[in-house]
């Protein structure tokens, strides 16, 4: 199969990784990839965009059974306005449709993302390439240097969002 963006943006970088496939016919989602691939959930990684009320739009990436505080959220992004981006806004804003956007390769300078931080603990981490099938395995000290995310704690009520 011929190199999708996500994968052009990897080997400009110079990051390692491992371009995998799974099959098109099973269920949309995060927790389908990683049964399909073998991981657990959390290794497979859910990319979301989010709407500040400035207009700003961000990415959030979160383990495929995690959910986000809302309060860190909020902390992490300046705002308390902010909520999930239409599927309109969201293809406008990546160019891709929900359900395997990459975390890298279509952002504009500027443009900011997130990780959680409990990601960090992960061998292994699955992303999506931008085509429904395929996956990108990468460590995660290679995603945040390919997404220029930052690391904040966006899942646990009880730790600061801004780690140190």
């Amino acid at each position: 199969m011929p190199n999708l963006p996500a994968h052009d943006h990897l080997d400009r970088l110079g990051l390692p990784y491992q371009a995998v496939d799974f099959p098109t016919e099973i269920e949309k989602g995060a927790a389908s990839v990683a049964h399909a691939l073998g991981f657990r959930e959390r290794q497979m990684v859910k990319t979301l965009i989010f709407q500040v009320d400035t207009g700003e739009r961000l990415l959030v990436m979160v383990g495929g059974d995690q959910n986000i505080v809302s309060g860190n959220l909020k902390k992490a992004a300046g705002s308390r306005n902010i909520q999930m981006a239409s599927a309109e806004a969201v293809q406008a804003a990546t160019g891709y449709v929900i359900g395997s956007i990459p975390p890298f390769s279509w952002q504009a300078p500027g443009f900011r993302s997130f990780l959680e931080a409990s990601l960090m603990e992960e061998s292994i981490l699955g992303v999506g390439t931008g085509q429904w099938g395929r996956e990108i395995l990468i460590a995660p000290s290679d995603l945040v240097r390919a997404s220029g995310a930052a690391i904040v704690n966006l899942t646990d009520r009880e730790k600061p969002v801004f780690l140190e």
